[in-house]
């Protein structure tokens, strides 16, 4: 499977410290040059991300050119722009990504489209994590990463926590 990632669902599994959830679950995990140089900004500037590390098992890797769908779009950001330009450019089984607007563009190019609930979902069904009330707790509240309060009791009664 091959999967490319944006830089919300890397960083914030990183900062859950369960980024090995990417290769244990998807295998193959691409990112463009743009969303590693995010993470690095990111994880030295803002003080939830601080000392964040991007994980060495993405391949960082560039799209020949932008998908003429996005070039317009001016709701992406350049690394959601050119993850969603190379997951399309290589028939990836999906990309990783959390933004609406991300999420939405992937469906118009076809894209399946996993966030980071998702990912922890998965990886809970899986058996590769025993619970993920914990994580949700810690990604709302230690991360800031917003979660409707509705959202969580979803996610939490579908792996029957």
């Amino acid at each position: 499977m091959i999967v490319v990632t944006d830089t919300s669902v890397v960083l914030n599994l990183c900062a859950l410290q369960q980024e090995q959830l990417l290769a244990d679950i998807f295998g193959r995990v691409l990112a463009p040059p743009s969303v590693m140089q995010e993470f690095q900004r990111l994880a030295s500037v803002d003080p939830r991300f601080a000392g964040l590390t991007f994980p060495a098992f993405v391949q960082v890797s560039a799209a020949s050119q932008i998908a003429a769908a996005l070039l317009q779009n001016q709701r992406l950001h350049q690394g959601e722009r050119e993850a969603l330009s190379l997951a399309a450019e290589l028939g990836a089984d999906a990309v990783l990504m959390d933004e609406r607007a991300g999420r939405a563009a992937a469906g118009i190019l076809g894209l399946t489209s996993i966030g980071v609930l998702g990912i922890l979902v998965q990886a809970k069904t899986l058996g590769l994590l025993p619970v993920i009330k914990p994580l949700l707790d810690r990604l709302h509240h230690q991360v800031r990463f917003w979660i409707a309060p509705a959202l969580i009791q979803q996610v939490l009664h579908s792996v029957g926590e």
